[in-house]
């Protein structure tokens, strides 16, 4: 099995929406905000290929928003989705499967592009497209803090196309190449998280239950999420049994740092260990 880290570019969000209740005092020592206290974050996909799949978690916001939603989060970078997979060798049509953790614009964005003729077709055209049908149903009809972040026409054309599956959800399941999934309901609904091995550990893709290393500590969870205790008792489990068994966390939002493995401090909180590259693990 073969992982590659897939450079969807940057954005920004709110500093205070991604950090919810902690004051702005104390996560600005972990991350700079511009004159409108806009953060920047990364938008960091995971390639992982293995026996006869090229599987994608997650696309980006991709490039065909107007410039009134670009204004809005400022979409910028050296590097887009495609341009990164042919930096890694693959071409889009390679793709066979593409895994969205969940619908919101900066997951979803890049699974759905327009072609010559402005029609909104799969991005990549040979691949199947996994979600589920409960999330599915959840951003069809989003509720009023959710909607703005799901954007029918970056998921309704995969449904069109006849390219959508839905995966079933349980508590854990297995799904291709030996890959796991759990589902968790504190950020939106039933967002999955995928497990990859790796070297006798596994590889978690936490998506939004953890965006980036500053979200590690348990209060710092996003005024985005619509169950945020939820989301602290979905963060506790995971830290226990990631650090049981030595695994690693891979941060889909983090501006700097691709992984990182955990630890319980002297006083029992779960802290960074050590921050690393997926190249260099």
């Amino acid at each position: 099995m073969k992982l590659t880290t897939i450079d969807a570019g940057r954005f920004k969000l709110d500093g205070g929406a991604m950090f919810g209740v902690v004051p702005k005092q104390m996560w600005s020592r972990l991350t700079a905000a511009d004159e409108n206290n806009m953060c920047t974050w990364a938008m960091r996909c995971l390639l992982v290929e293995s026996g006869s799949h090229k599987i994608l978690i997650d696309t980006g916001i991709g490039n065909k928003q107007d410039e009134k939603f670009r204004s809005h989060f400022e979409p910028h970078g050296s590097l887009d989705l495609i341009e990164s997979l042919k930096n890694a060798g693959i071409q889009a049509e390679e793709i066979t499967d593409v895994l969205l953790t969940h619908f919101h614009f900066d997951h979803v964005g890049g699974a759905v592009s327009r072609d010559n003729s402005g029609k909104l077709v799969p991005t990549f055209p040979n691949a199947t497209y996994w979600s589920t049908e409960g999330h599915y149903k959840w951003a069809l009809e989003p509720n009023a803090r959710e909607k703005a972040s799901f954007l029918k026409e970056n998921f309704v054309p995969l449904m069109d196309a006849g390219v959508l599956k839905f995966i079933k959800e349980k508590q854990r399941i297995d799904w291709l190449e030996s890959i796991q999934i759990d589902f968790v309901y504190g950020h939106t609904e039933a967002m999955m998280v995928p497990r990859i091995p790796f070297e006798g550990k596994h590889i978690i893709y936490v998506a939004d239950l953890v965006p980036s290393s500053f979200h590690v500590g348990m209060p710092y969870v996003m005024s985005y999420d619509v169950r945020p205790l939820e989301t602290m008792k979905e963060k506790e489990k995971l830290y226990n049994e990631l650090i049981l068994n030595e695994d690693i966390l891979f941060f889909e939002h983090d501006p700097l740092n691709e992984c990182g493995i955990l630890k319980r401090d002297a006083g029992g909180r779960v802290v960074i260990d050590c921050l690393v590259d997926l190249s260099d693990l």
